[in-house]
């Protein structure tokens, strides 16, 4: 990985290619949005209002989840500028979108916008990468789950998806609350208890059975979504000492429809290039990628992605391989001997 750059080495050589209106703000989107509100509340009141047989109910369950995460998605696009730019209504406007997830608008930027972008992949400074074998040694429970095999493991890995965004969003405030400056912190707080207290007020307003089809089948059903993606946007990529995108990150590829709905999220490797450009112009940015650097950007089906995570383990050995602490056997990352254009993962070498 001595062949590394930054990301801003890259976004220099794109930007002159691209037109100027990739970089201006787009309201319009909120129309996207705005029709997922409109879903989700009819919805509500479907649920709340009316007798259904519990089949019909997990059905509209299905159909506010999937607007939980086309919410999320934009509440994303939202808090890095992209919609609209003024600081409080992107706030408020970000913070409505992540509403159904829990998430603060404040918090996210902190952890998302300020240290997963700038420290990705990074072994110790991303909070979202995964840890090496060197840490995860020092951690008995750990060291008991990993001496499970490894199809179990991916079993509960893949059934935890539909948990792990909140999971993990509850430890980020924990984490970052207390870098907040004293007098912001009371209001990082409010963004992360109001939402729960709706959620959970909403169990005395319709009741707890169809509260479970309103809310938590559609939240479990969000936080698989969206971590479908997360979990293949860097975890078969290698741990970079240089915030290198086409290194570290992974475009998947979707029906073009579902990248209609789910505002572009697939490109990611475009997005941590141009994470404030509109994601419509992101194909663009893929296309200038491919031209220039084709032997380095990565992109793979996402069916394909989430197999070779099934079968790969999720421990880092020296940064570019994973490595199962079961038996030792390690398997190449993504520029490391992993070919993406294979259904199954390569196992390299016994440890």
């Amino acid at each position: 990985m001595n062949d590394l750059h930054s990301f801003s080495w890259y976004a220099a050589r794109i930007k002159k290619h691209m037109p100027i209106e990739a970089f201006k703000p787009v309201p319009r989107r909120l129309l996207g949005g705005l029709t997922y509100l409109v879903i989700t509340i009819s919805c509500f009141f479907v649920i709340g209002l009316v007798e259904l047989h519990p089949l019909i109910n997990l059905g509209i369950s299905i159909i506010i989840g999937c607007s939980f995460a086309g919410l999320g998605f934009l509440g994303h696009e939202i808090l890095h500028g992209t919609v609209v730019r003024k600081s409080w209504l992107r706030d408020l406007l970000g913070a409505i979108a992540f509403w159904p997830l829990s998430t603060g608008p404040q918090l996210w930027r902190k952890w998302h916008n300020l240290n997963h972008h700038v420290h990705t992949q990074h072994d110790e400074n991303d909070p979202d990468a995964w840890p090496t074998l060197e840490r995860i040694s020092k951690l008995k429970v750990f060291r008991w789950i990993y001496n499970l095999p490894l199809s179990i493991r991916a079993f509960f890995a893949f059934a935890s998806l539909a948990v792990q965004f909140t999971a993990h969003s509850l430890k980020m405030f924990t984490v970052y609350v207390k870098e907040f400056k004293p007098r912001k912190q009371p209001e990082v707080w409010l963004q992360t208890i109001l939402p729960w207290m709706t959620w959970i007020g909403l169990i005395f307003l319709i009741g707890f059975t169809k509260w479970l089809f309103a809310f938590l089948i559609p939240l479990l059903i969000a936080n698989f979504i969206v971590m479908a993606y997360i979990s293949t946007n860097h975890r078969l990529n290698p741990l970079t000492p240089v915030n290198d995108p086409l290194a570290n990150s992974l475009t998947v590829t979707v029906p073009k429809w579902v990248d209609t709905i789910h505002f572009n999220f697939s490109y990611h490797t475009e997005h941590h290039l141009f994470p404030g450009m509109n994601p419509k112009y992101y194909p663009i940015v893929k296309q200038h990628i491919k031209t220039m650097w084709p032997e380095r950007y990565h992109e793979m089906p996402m069916t394909q992605a989430l197999i070779a995570l099934w079968q790969t383990p999720r421990v880092y050995f020296e940064h570019n391989e994973l490595i199962d602490p079961m038996n030792k056997n390690a398997y190449g990352s993504l520029g490391n001997k992993l070919d993406p254009k294979a259904i199954l993962p390569r196992k390299l070498t016994d440890k």
